[in-house]
C-alpha cells in the first residue's frame, strides 16, 4: 500500500503513474511499475547512505 500512497502524494511518482495510465496501461501494471521505481530509488538510497530527496526521484 505504500505505492498507492506514493502515487497520490509524491508528485514525481504521480506524474510517472499518469504517464503510464495515458499510455493505456492497466491499473495493476501502473501500481507495479511505480512499486519497482520506488524500490530502485530506495535501493540506491541504501547503497549510497543518503536520506530521501524528492527531487532525485
Amino acid at each position: 500500500m505504500p505505492t498507492v500512497t506514493a502515487i497520490r502524494c509524491n508528485p514525481v511518482i504521480h506524474a510517472f503513474a499518469e504517464r503510464l495510465k495515458a499510455a493505456g496501461k492497466p491499473a495493476k501494471v501502473v501500481i507495479v511499475a511505480c512499486m519497482r521505481k520506488l524500490l530502485s530509488i530506495m535501493n540506491a538510497m541504501l547503497k549510497s547512505n543518503v536520506p530521501w530527496n524528492p527531487n532525485i526521484a
